[in-house]
C-alpha cells in the first residue's frame, strides 16, 4: 500500500521554523504542537484525516495573554484544558479553556519551566532544581520538592492513572538513578538504580505499574515494576553508537514499547517473558543456540553476559530523516495498531504495526502539520466525566481492537498565584 500525503503544503524549511515542540495527550487521541505563533491541537483518531481542532495564539485566535513561541503545550486527555508555556515568558504557566477562548489561571515560578505533566488528579511543573505538584481541580499547590538533582531538560514522567499518580524524575545528575514519588500521598516510594549514565528518557505505562527508562548513552532500555522497582525487561537499542533517546511510549496494554531518537530508526520492543517450556516445545536450531549462549554466558564477564540476555527490537521504522527532533507513540486507530511519529520537519507519520510478526512497519499516511487554508474541525462536546463511572478496561493491543475513549474531567480554576 502506497503511503498517502496531504497536499498543498508549504516549504519544508518553513515548517521546521514554525515547529518548536510536540506532545501526545495521555491516551494518544490528540497531538499538541507548539509553534512560533502559538499552538495547534490535532485529533489523531483517524488515519486518512488530521483535524486541526484548535489554533491558539495571536494574531490567529486572540487570547487574554499573547503566547508566541510556545515551547510547552500539554492537553488534558480530550478535554478543553490546555497548559501553555511561551519562550517570551518562560517562568509563567498559562492554563486555558481553549473552546471558550479564556484563560483559567496562570502561575509564575522562580525559574524557567522545563516541563509540565498532568493527569486528572495532579499537575506537575518541573524546573531545573525543583518540582511543584498541584491539585489540578483547584490548582492549589500541594507540595514543592526543592533541591532536586540538577535536571537540565526537565525530565520527568507522571502516570496517567490518577488513582496512583506516580511521578518519576532523576535521583542523580551523574548516574541513572530514578526517584519514584507518590504524587497523591505526597511521599517517596522508591529509588531505582536504572543505569550507569544519567537518564535521558522516562515513561510509565497507562496503569502506572511499569516504568521504562533510557540513559544518555541510549543503547539499553530497561523496564521496571512500580512501586517495587524490580527490573522486568532489558532491551538493546543498538551497539555501534550512542544516541539521544527523545521519547519512550507504551502501548495501551503495555505489551509493546516504542523508542525514538535522533537517528533514523524507531524501535518497537515486545514485552514478553520467555519461558523454558517454549524452548522445549520448539527444538529449533535457534533455540538450541540460545541454550548454548545462555550456558556460556555464566563464564563470561558481566557486561558481555548482560548483552547476551538483552532482547532486540520486535519491529522497526526507518525514517527518511536524521538528527531531527521527534516523538513517537503507539495507538489503536480504526481497530488497528499504529505507530505515530511527530517530527520537527512539520509532519506526522502513521505506520501500520504487525502485532504478531513485527518486522519493518509500513508507512500508510503522512500529514503536514502546517497546511495553509486548512479547515478547523471542532470536536464533539464530551459528556460530564464526574458521573463516577469507571473507565473501560483496555483491550489487548495485539488483538487489534479499538480502545473506547473515556471523557476527561472538567476543571474550573480561579485566580492568579505567584510562587517565589
Amino acid at each position: 500500500m502506497e503511503p498517502q500525503e496531504s497536499q498543498d503544503a508549504p516549504d519544508g524549511l518553513e515548517e521546521q521554523r514554525a515547529f518548536i515542540c510536540a506532545s501526545f495527550n495521555q491516551d494518544t487521541t490528540s497531538l499538541s504542537v507548539g509553534t512560533k505563533t502559538g499552538y495547534r491541537l490535532f485529533s489523531v483518531t483517524a488515519v486518512d484525516k488530521l483535524d486541526c481542532i484548535h489554533e491558539g495564539g495571536l494574531p490567529l485566535v486572540p487570547l487574554p495573554v499573547e503566547c508566541p513561541d510556545v515551547y510547552i503545550v500539554e492537553r488534558l486527555f480530550s478535554s478543553s484544558l490546555v497548559v501553555v508555556v511561551s519562550l517570551s515568558m518562560p517562568r509563567r504557566m498559562n492554563v486555558y479553556h481553549f473552546k471558550k477562548g479564556t484563560e483559567i489561571c496562570n502561575y509564575s515560578y522562580s525559574n524557567d519551566i522545563l516541563s509540565v505533566r498532568l493527569n486528572r488528579q495532579r499537575l506537575v511543573v518541573c524546573l531545573e532544581e525543583s518540582v511543584y505538584i498541584h491539585n489540578i481541580k483547584d490548582m492549589k499547590l500541594l507540595k514543592t520538592l526543592l533541591n532536586t538533582p540538577t535536571n537540565l531538560t526537565g525530565l520527568c514522567a507522571l502516570s496517567v492513572n490518577h488513582s496512583n499518580s506516580y511521578l518519576a524524575y532523576p535521583g542523580s545528575a551523574t548516574i541513572g538513578e530514578i526517584t519514584v514519588y507518590d504524587a497523591n500521598n505526597l511521599s517517596t516510594l522508591t529509588l531505582i538504580q536504572a543505569h550507569d549514565s544519567p537518564l535521558a528518557a522516562l515513561a510509565f505505562n497507562s496503569s502506572g505499574s511499569k516504568l521504562a527508562s533510557a540513559s544518555e548513552k541510549g543503547t539499553v532500555i530497561r523496564v521496571f515494576s512500580v512501586p517495587e522497582g524490580q527490573r522486568l525487561f532489558e532491551f538493546r537499542r543498538g551497539m555501534k553508537r550512542y544516541v539521544s533517546i527523545s521519547s519512550l511510549s507504551f502501548s495501551a496494554d503495555a505489551q509493546f514499547l516504542c523508542a525514538s531518537s535522533n537517528t533514523e530508526t524507531v524501535h518497537i520492543f515486545k514485552l514478553e517473558q520467555h519461558s523454558p517450556s517454549q524452548d522445549e516445545e520448539s527444538p529449533t536450531w535457534s533455540a538450541y543456540m540460545g541454550k548454548m549462549f545462555s550456558a556460556a554466558s555464566t563464564y563470561l564477564p558481566s557486561q558481555v553476559s548482560d548483552m547476551m540476555h538483552q532482547d532486540r527490537a520486535f519491529a522497526t521504522v526507518r525514517l527518511n530523516m536524521f538528527g531531527l527532533k521527534n516523538i513517537c507513540a503507539l495507538a489503536t486507530i480504526q481497530k488497528l495498531p499504529r505507530l505515530l511519529v511527530a517530527s520537527s520537519d512539520g509532519c506526522l507519520y502513521i505506520y501500520n504495526v504487525d502485532p504478531q510478526d513485527g518486522g519493518e512497519c509500513v508507512l500508510v499516511q503522512k500529514h503536514r502539520l502546517f497546511e495553509s487554508g486548512e479547515e478547523q474541525v471542532e470536536e464533539k462536546e464530551e459528556e460530564d466525566p464526574e458521573d463516577g463511572s469507571p473507565p473501560p478496561t483496555s483491550q489487548s493491543y495485539a488483538a487489534t481492537v479499538a480502545l473506547p475513549s473515556t471523557p476527561p474531567s472538567s476543571t474550573t480554576l480561579m485566580g492568579t498565584v505567584y510562587l517565589s
